[in-house]
């Protein structure tokens, strides 16, 4: 492979403390190192590739996302999902393991990473499913997912009703050092509910989903995870219930840890006023109070990390009455610009917001990616902090089209990708020497 040198970029180096400019050379898909502006040392060979004063970070570590293959390949295929996380800027993601069949058998597990490496373009890490067939009841054979590759358990956006089934998944996930991942809303208040308990959802004749629904689940769970020891990990949390308990968990000295999703610090219900179903969620899209405990938590770091929630659906899950539509959004092509929002709005600053997509998810996942390290993949994004853009569904990159964005106007866009120090996403950047 060809040395790399990207010039004229803003550095974006999680282990930083500020931004910087620089050059950062790339040698044989590794990085070799960075250098101070307006150094001439290169090999003869070298790919000059010049940002134009754009920002340089390590590829985005999508901690949370699902494709339709296998069995729902009409919503969003493998390949297609790839597409928008390449032109996302992500360059590692972790998949859910609630397709049909779900991700409850070794050979599965194995599959998804082999679909990834023979593409190229994106890690895959594929998450086991904790009970078969992620229906809440009998535990899957952790232990032989777990060296299979499995990087965590959960069963998706289905939570485990069952206490003491749940006790018995994180006392073994304990054994083998695993995480194990929750969607935090207790099933029974769930059940049959669309949108967040409210004056809004009342009005518009809604079955409603209490908040509490969340805090009731977290708490049930942080008791248990405090009873086995167990790594436990909170996805999308959404309340400032929830997150005041994340905070109390730790304070214990829990090994209590928790991600955001962007339509959780960005949005809230108002947007299904007239029905609109790209914004039906799971969970329900909050509040403007639990919206805004969400950003703060993100700037204080009781949020470790943000997570695309990418849930592509078709049409067709979408074309119904509210109440009886698909919950979810895509998500990997709107994660940046909509974390950059935060930077935009002065509640994070730029380098915590790279972290939160990068060297945070990394390290709870326990992966090596995430960072701009001598030795390490170069794995990269090139994105303009300053590109403004309006997201438009049918006119994103993937398949799925379901963004509850969309109309949005938006500043920050990626403008490449690399996986391993091979371009997978924009053009004519690099000439030679």
């Amino acid at each position: 492979m060809n040395t790399l040198i990207f010039e004229n970029v803003s550095i974006l180096d999680p282990e930083a403390k500020k931004p910087a400019p620089g050059r950062l050379i790339v040698k044989d898909g590794l990085i070799a190192g960075q250098l101070p502006p307006g150094t001439e040392d290169a090999p003869e060979d070298a790919v000059h590739i010049d940002g134009g004063g754009a920002a340089l970070c390590p590829g985005l570590i999508d901690l949370r996302a699902s494709t339709g293959e296998p069995g729902a390949e009409y919503r969003e295929t493998f390949t297609a999902s790839l597409d928008a996380a390449a032109a996302g800027g992500v360059t590692t993601m972790a998949l859910l393991p609630n397709t049909r069949p779900a991700i409850d058998e070794p050979a599965l597990v194995r599959l998804l990473k082999a679909r990834g490496d023979e593409d190229g373009r994106v890690t895959i890490l594929p998450y086991g499913a904790l009970t078969h067939g992620c229906l809440g009841q009998d535990m899957a054979e952790l232990g032989l997912l777990s060296e299979a590759g499995a990087i965590a358990f959960t069963d998706g956006p289905h939570a485990i009703a069952d206490t003491k089934r749940m006790r018995q998944c994180l006392a073994y996930a304990k054994g083998i050092d695993a995480l194990v991942m929750q969607h935090p809303e207790d099933p029974s208040l769930a059940r049959g509910g669309c949108a967040t308990a409210s004056e809004r959802a009342t009005r518009l004749g809604l079955p409603q989903i209490p908040p509490a629904a969340e805090a009731i689940l977290m708490a049930r769970d942080i008791r248990l995870a405090e009873m086995t020891g167990a790594r436990l990990h909170f996805a999308h949390v959404s309340t400032a219930e929830g997150l005041e308990l994340i905070r109390g968990a730790r304070k214990r000295g829990l090994p209590i840890t928790c991600d955001a999703a962007p339509p959780y610090f960005y949005l809230d219900e108002r947007e299904i006023e007239g029905f609109r179903t790209y914004a039906k969620l799971s969970p329900p899209l909050r509040e403007t109070s639990d919206r805004d405990a969400v950003r703060a938590a993100l700037a204080d770091g009781t949020i470790d990390a943000i997570a695309s929630d990418h849930t592509p659906c078709d049409a067709d899950d979408k074309r119904l009455p509210f109440a009886q539509a698909r919950a979810g959004g895509t998500g990997l092509i709107t994660l940046l610009p909509i974390t950059l929002s935060e930077v935009a709005a002065g509640r994070l600053d730029l380098l915590q917001a790279i972290r939160l997509l990068t060297s945070s998810p990394a390290r709870l996942l326990g992966v090596a990616g995430g960072t701009l390290r001598k030795g390490r993949p170069a794995d990269l994004c090139l994105f303009d902090p300053k590109a403004r853009w309006t997201i438009t569904a049918g006119a994103l990159a993937g398949g799925a089209q379901n963004t509850p964005f969309d109309g949005r106007d938006v500043t920050g866009k990626v403008i490449g990708t690399w996986k391993n120090g091979r371009q997978t996403f924009g053009e004519g950047l690099g000439h030679d020497a």
